[in-house]
């Protein structure tokens, strides 16, 4: 039985970063953030990183940083957020 809270479709890191140029201006090019105030993406758990996508999208976190996450992310669906967990949990 899976603690997860949500079941992951199977990632693509090569779609992944073809889905990610909207991420990387808070989080870095590569993953690493630019800024303090914003995670770094690189590295991080797969299923961390779209269970935290998820909750952007299901309201589940808020304040103003949940509005803006929800509004980049409200375009793409389970795949897409998987494949981008993908692509960063893949990064060094």
């Amino acid at each position: 039985m899976s603690t997860n809270a949500y079941a992951m479709p199977k990632g693509d890191a090569s779609k992944g970063e073809i889905k990610t140029p909207s991420c990387r201006f808070c989080h870095g090019s590569n993953g690493i953030a630019p800024q303090p105030s914003y995670p770094n993406l690189a590295g991080q758990q797969q299923q961390y990183l779209y269970d935290a996508m998820l909750a952007y999208t299901n309201d589940m976190r808020i304040g103003p940083m949940a509005t803006m996450m929800k509004g980049q992310l409200q375009n793409l669906n389970t795949q897409d957020l998987a494949d981008i967990a993908a692509y960063y949990s893949a990064m060094k």
